[in-house]
């Protein structure tokens, strides 16, 4: 009978240990699911702190693509002025358009010739009339505030 005492208390013991050992796994497991929830958490943070980054990074891209269509556009029609200027700096140092100065609007002749001028018998200056200037519209704090929210954005 002690054999079978000891038996029953070495099967009980191993019964035992079994179920510690199950249990710990247990544990363990859940540690370690733990730990992978805890991750997956981090990992969707990370993203998510990425990701509005990114929309950040996409306004300010739009905003410097607008201003620098605006600007090249700028810069173009600047182009466009100073080439007309420069046709038109070559063109008052040029001898045919010095002469047609002197002749329309500096009133310069040549040896010979003799200038003319027409004087109207009735010039007078023109009347000038005031011009009102536009009295603003006083706007009521409701329309500003409904215009900040409801209004499109130009």
């Amino acid at each position: 009978m002690k054999n079978a005492s000891q038996r029953l208390t070495i099967n009980h013991l191993l019964e035992i240990n079994a179920w510690c050992k199950m249990n710990m796994m247990n544990a363990i497991k859940r540690i370690l699911s733990g730990w992978k929830y805890a991750l997956v958490v981090i990992i969707l943070a990370v993203l998510a702190v990425m990701v509005i980054d990114l929309n950040a990074r996409l306004v300010e891209w739009r905003e410097l693509t607008a201003v620098h269509d605006k600007v090249s556009a700028e810069y173009e029609s600047l182009q466009n002025t100073q080439g007309a200027y420069q046709t038109q700096i070559a063109y008052a140092t040029s001898e045919s358009g010095v002469r047609e100065w002197a002749y329309e609007s500096g009133h310069w002749v040549r040896e010979g010739e003799v200038l003319v001028v027409p004087v109207s018998p009735g010039e007078s200056e023109p009347e000038k009339t005031a011009t009102p200037t536009p009295t603003p519209t006083p706007v009521q704090n409701w329309q500003l505030w409904w215009s900040l929210f409801i209004d499109p954005l130009p």
